[in-house]
């Protein structure tokens, strides 16, 4: 049952936290703003599509991103403030445990977790989707990317290569495709390009040569400069950057693993990153929750200033650490789920041994 005293540090953790927010949301529009006006005039982009197409989609996704550092700024900021007035002593003193002390702080940021939980699966991929849509229709060489040496498992035993993929064009080079049923190759297509029209969905190989193979037989072996055929691939299959990741909801994200996994897919690391990256900054609101009381709960030299600036350089290393760990997957050094949790398991154990040396 959910007492005064919860109502009292939850009010305190609630209010803090979401003027916090809104403070930084502020920020983030002032100094978005001073960067890209020139470009909002050149291109005549309408006001309300810069409010509501592109700033109430873009501040969202950044408030959820660094939320777990505001979680701790804000536990640190209230917890400091309630320490120095000598209510943390008074609650200890009547005979309230630490253990209760902590409840209300856990609920609180059970309801900050749950919050970024739904927002980060459903609704920040859609606003995601408005958002690149946005900046694609006013900046639309933002969305061009270059792939190198990509290698896909379209069936059983039907594999596709090329060397580079354009986005400006939406072309592959050096494509080829081999189709080895049985272990043994029984075709193979070339083509110098294969360029993908998304108005009918078909691939228009230039300068191809196929080459089928004939067990005990003469080679066929058919060339030609153009030829229009369709696979069971689109450009989005192959083409897919962080951005796009972003606005797939949670079951089209899970999906899109399974074709990734099953096709062989390299950049499945990207989307798993992803994944992962939506459970486990939940989790962490817990975690720096302990960690910021903890730290304040005893009266200090220099008081909240002290506890702000520590808390301040320690939220930081979190962020930072998260975003190192992530380069572990892209080299290869560590799974996805072993490098995105590494932080939360690495700064749970800091909460546990701070947690425990609290004063009581």
């Amino acid at each position: 049952m959910i007492k005064r005293l919860d109502w009292y540090i939850i009010r305190k953790f609630m209010v803090t936290f979401f003027m916090s927010l809104l403070f930084l949301a502020v920020l983030i529009i002032i100094f978005d703003i001073s960067e890209k006006i020139d470009d909002f005039v050149r291109r005549s982009v309408p006001l309300k599509e810069i409010a509501f197409d592109y700033y109430m989609n873009f501040v969202p996704y950044f408030l959820n991103q660094y939320s777990p550092m505001f979680v701790f700024l804000t536990v640190i900021f209230f917890t400091s403030k309630m320490t120095q007035d000598s209510e943390v002593v008074a609650m200890l003193s009547s005979g309230i445990s630490y253990h209760r002390i902590v409840r209300p702080y856990i609920l609180s940021a059970a309801v900050v977790a749950v919050i970024s939980l739904v927002a980060g699966m459903w609704i920040l991929p859609r606003a995601n989707a408005t958002r690149v849509e946005f900046e694609q229709k006013y900046n639309p060489y933002r969305k061009v990317k270059m792939g190198h040496d990509m290698h896909y498992k379209l069936e059983n035993d039907v594999f596709v290569y090329f060397e580079s993929f354009s986005g400006y064009n939406n072309t592959a080079y050096n494509f080829t495709m081999e189709d080895l049923h049985g272990g043994r190759m029984h075709s193979k297509l070339s083509a110098e390009s294969a360029q993908y029209d998304t108005v009918s969905g078909v691939w228009k190989l230039r300068n191809y040569f196929i080459r089928d193979f004939d067990e005990g037989l003469q080679d066929h072996i058919r060339s030609g400069r153009q030829l229009d055929t369709v696979f069971s691939m689109t450009r989005d299959d192959f083409f897919r950057n962080r951005y796009t990741i972003q606005q797939l909801n949670q079951r089209e994200l899970n999906q899109l693993i399974r074709t990734q996994i099953s096709r062989g897919d390299a950049s499945v690391n990207m989307s798993l990153i992803e994944k992962h990256n939506r459970f486990s900054l939940p989790i962490s609101a817990f975690i720096l929750t302990i960690i910021g009381l903890s730290l304040c709960t005893k009266k200090k030299r220099g008081g909240m200033g002290m506890n702000l600036a520590a808390g301040t350089a320690l939220g930081f290393s979190y962020i930072l650490f998260m975003q190192f760990s992530e380069m572990f997957v892209i080299t290869d050094t560590l799974p996805a789920q072993v490098a995105v949790w590494l932080p939360n398991a690495l700064y749970a154990i800091i909460a546990v041994v701070l947690y425990i040396k609290a004063p009581k």
